[in-house]
């Protein structure tokens, strides 16, 4: 522990999310949008850890983990469930409206859990790819009030929508079955660019008139991470784990590759 460290005191248990760093002064940073920091550094692709027995972070940028959760059930949270937060958030969802999730992996399964918290009156619509019975029975042990494939039209319009999908389609179709005035949230690093083709099914008049809105969530904020852990302790959020070692990490990749990881894979290293 560094000489001026002053938040935690030596054998605290903290985690490190995918923001390490950012730079503090500039105007994002002022604003409270680290994400956007032009020095935003993040774990394990900018800086080394994340993969590692040993790293080293900044005490701004590490998180208390509620005594409920185990070190497994934790790692999600830190990444997955943060980002989720984040997402959640920015669709400016209100108690009563609908929210539609597209795709059903290690984020939505746990974003599922803070809606039904948070906004108890708010039905949740969940949308998987096609074959998926796993990720729909998740869906529905966790409190889904309808579930379906994307592509299907759900039973009431969306007033809003978060895609947690590596492909262009869901986008298109959330944009369809969106209420007037509603909000897509996509919830992603990069999408797929050989579904391009999927933008030219879309139209303005079908997708994008009426004033629905289109949104990124790009990475997290020290504030996302700080107000979620605690959030996921009261609830509490129950993440589901598939457990890895990390020489079978190659292994993992492909079946999330696949869809087949139900709630979120965790590599342990030792």
């Amino acid at each position: 522990m560094g000489s001026s460290v002053s938040r935690f005191k030596l054998k605290d248990r903290v985690g490190i999310a995918w923001i390490n760093s950012a730079c503090g002064k500039c105007s994002f940073c002022r604003k409270g949008n680290e994400n956007l920091c032009p020095e935003f550094q993040g774990t394990g692709c900018d800086v080394n850890g994340g993969y590692a027995q040993y790293t080293v972070v900044g005490e701004d940028f590490a998180y208390p983990i509620p005594e409920r959760f185990s070190d497994c059930q934790a790692a999600p949270l830190l990444c997955a469930g943060a980002i989720g937060y984040r997402a959640l958030r920015l669709t400016n969802l209100e108690d009563g409206q609908i929210l539609g999730l597209f795709g059903f992996g290690a984020s939505a399964h746990i974003v599922i859990q803070i809606a039904k918290h948070k906004y108890r009156s708010s039905p949740v619509f969940v949308f998987t790819g096609a074959g998926q019975k796993d990720h729909q029975d998740l869906a529905g042990k966790l409190g889904a009030d309808w579930v379906g494939v994307t592509g299907d039209t759900p039973p009431t319009k969306l007033n809003c929508a978060i895609d947690f999908t590596p492909a262009w389609k869901p986008v298109i179709e959330a944009l369809r079955v969106l209420e007037k005035g509603g909000r897509v949230v996509i919830n992603a690093i990069r999408k797929e660019e050989k579904d391009k083709d999927s933008l030219l099914e879309s139209s303005y008049q079908n997708h994008l008139w009426l004033e629905k809105e289109l949104k990124t969530a790009a990475n997290i904020t020290s504030r996302d991470a700080r107000e979620f852990l605690p959030l996921a302790g009261e609830i509490p959020i129950m993440p589901q784990v598939q457990e890895f070692d990390l020489e079978q990490a190659n292994e993992a990749l492909l079946l999330l590759k696949q869809g087949k990881i139900q709630g979120a894979g965790v590599l342990k290293i030792t």
